[in-house]
């Protein structure tokens, strides 16, 4: 059987024993490797994978596995600030057509996929090809590709075509057939052609969610479900272990390529000088091993940092902000041990979809869209990243992001205020009254007014219910909270089986257009929860595709921050401070500007 070949290729007495542990294509340790105890970064996360295919998830849990096993053509140089593109797979940058139109990519010779049974003892090189039909698989409708839409923003020739020629058919994806915008000129050379400007395409091109080279023979192999379980890259690491929503384990690929430590952090960013004079030169991975726990409860999550069985602590629970980092430092007692901060604003947010198409909460007339205003204005954010947050937040005053090239930190809009009088008033004023006498506010035609709030059954979350339900009693609204596991709750929120749901979300890119896909039509069934339709909104983030950086783009940024406010099918509440903590022995770690890719750039010394 190939569970038991891998099983046996592990060589891990650990995995053996694992019964309902998914093992993917580890080939045995090195002897150099064998030779000294296994160097291992041990983190959590605090929401469950889905999965480790490209083309079908979207979480940013499940591609910060996926990151370091797929490789794109680029990367972000993991020490420069502001983030500069430079190449990984790809042998340059892009040779780019005057108009943008046309990006010819020439890959570097002798990179290998990590060794599978698929490859039958063949080393397997990545070349052209394989960037062509890693693209292609988000418009093959067998995998419901939740970044298709992005893809299909790309506005690749021909791409189009070939997905609704499978749509109209009901025939397979037509893989074979060469279309304009996606070719491979030859064995090392791909080409990629679009319809319209594409000024920030690399910065597409430097996501391993998006363009991550997968072997089709693989794909082929497992297919659309069983390949989620089966990840193979050329990546640094491969998947050894995996039991679902507990425990995630990587290996260091022991075929991976000759790659050595190098960055360029700006001559005044001392922290990024010193880490460069430390690892310049060093070979990469340099760990042998990643174990990720997923812990959804914060206190175990904690705990489990602060007793030492945790390397890292990826954003430090809120409840735990006043203990780990008094005004602002770390506690004494945690410094004292040589735990550091690594402390950032990020590119990150917190939010809140409405369904615009609920029967309750949605439409576009005057009196919905003035119930998903009052209810923004009801909410305390302040409240929020006080009692909540304990100050680790900011509020947010668009659904554009901090660090990113058009956020405009002067901006200020209704999005950000607290205003439960105003509220109360747009309620009377489109009757939403209390009808019945009994307490509470009824839809204009008498039927009763219940907001129902999804949410996680962690104490985190607990807290923010506890503050919605106030919030929304003040003013007359009655709350109902459904309790249920992320991973299953973000399909409901696809498919619109939701009325509204809080989460966040980071950047990966520092163009600023990463949140407006939220609100745009076509990614309705993907990442616009909101199902929010409006041809002006549509025909502005295409417009702002092509644009180059400048004022006149600035501009229609101000106008999509505008259309949300206006009909608020998304408020967003705050921009968070990003607050990691490293263990001692944890060398070389800084806090990705955009994405999570690090992995292979830390050490641990113990």
């Amino acid at each position: 059987m190939a569970f038991c070949t891998l099983l046996a290729r592990l060589r891990t007495a650990a995995v053996c024993s694992a019964a309902l542990v998914f093992a993917a294509g580890a080939g045995a340790q090195s002897p150099s490797a064998s030779a000294a105890a296994p160097k291992v970064l041990r983190y959590a996360f605090l929401i469950a994978e889905t999965g480790f295919d490209p083309a079908q998830v979207s979480d940013q849990y499940s591609t910060a596995v996926i990151s370091h096993i797929f490789e794109p053509l680029y990367e972000y140089d993991y020490l420069a600030r502001p983030v500069k593109v430079r190449p990984l797979t790809a042998a340059a940058l892009p040779e780019v057509s005057a108009d943008f139109k046309t990006f010819t990519i020439r890959i570097k010779p002798g990179i290998y996929f990590a060794d599978d049974p698929v490859f039958k003892g063949q080393r397997r090189e990545l070349v052209a090809a394989d960037y062509v039909y890693s693209l292609k698989r988000f418009a093959d409708p067998a995998f419901k590709a939740p970044f298709w839409v992005q893809v299909q923003n790309l506005g690749l020739l021909g791409l189009d075509a070939q997905r609704e020629r499978a749509l109209k058919t009901g025939q397979p994806f037509d893989y074979d057939t060469p279309i304009e915008g996606l070719r491979a000129l030859d064995r090392y050379t791909l080409q990629l052609k679009v319809a319209a400007p594409r000024p920030r395409l690399i910065y597409t091109l430097a996501m391993a969610a998006y363009t991550g080279a997968v072997a089709r023979e693989v794909v082929q192999a497992h297919g659309p479900q069983q390949i989620m379980a089966h990840p193979v890259g050329t990546g640094p690491f491969v998947l050894a272990q995996w039991r679902r929503s507990s425990r995630i384990v990587l290996q260091r690929n022991p075929g991976y390529r000759e790659r050595y430590y190098e960055a360029e952090p700006a001559a005044d960013d001392a922290e990024g000088q010193a880490l460069l004079a430390r690892f310049k030169g060093r070979r990469l991975p340099m760990l042998d091993r990643v174990e990720i726990s997923i812990i959804e409860e914060s206190q175990p999550r904690w705990l489990s940092f602060v007793n030492g069985e945790m390397d890292l602590v990826d954003r430090v629970p809120p409840e735990f902000v006043n203990v780990a980092l008094p005004h602002g430092r770390v506690a004494p007692n945690l410094a004292a041990r040589g735990i550091r901060l690594h402390r950032m604003l990020g590119a990150d947010t917190a939010f809140t979809f409405f369904n615009v198409q609920h029967p309750m909460l949605g439409g576009m007339s005057p009196e919905r869209v003035a119930l998903r205003r009052a209810l923004s204005l009801a909410l305390d954010v302040g409240a929020e990243v006080r009692q909540v947050r304990r100050g680790q937040a900011v509020v947010a005053q668009s659904f554009v992001l901090p660090n990113t090239h058009d956020f405009d930190p002067s901006f200020k809009s209704e999005n950000g205020e607290y205003d439960p009088a105003r509220a109360r008033a747009l309620l009377d004023l489109y009757g939403y009254k209390d009808r019945d006498g009994d307490g509470w506010r009824d839809m204009p035609d008498g039927s009763p007014l219940v907001i129902e709030v999804a949410s996680q059954p962690t104490a985190l979350d607990r807290q923010y219910n506890e503050l919605w339900q106030r919030n929304f009693a003040a003013v007359g609204v009655r709350t109902h909270f459904t309790s249920g596991k992320w991973p299953e709750q973000l399909k409901q929120a696809r498919n619109g089986q939701l009325m509204l749901w809080f989460l966040g979300e980071s950047a990966n890119t520092p163009d600023s257009i990463y949140m407006l896909q939220y609100l745009y039509g076509p990614s309705i069934g993907a990442q616009n929860y909101s199902r929010f339709q409006l041809d002006a909104y549509d025909r502005l983030y295409e417009r702002l595709q092509e644009l180059p950086d400048g004022p006149e783009r600035r501009a229609l940024f101000r106008e999509a921050e505008r259309i949300q406010v206006a009909y608020m099918p998304l408020k967003s509440h705050v921009f968070r401070y990003l607050n990691d903590m490293s263990q001692p022995w944890l060398i070389g770690y800084r806090r990705p500007a955009f994405g999570s890719v690090f992995w292979h750039y830390v050490d641990v010394q113990r």
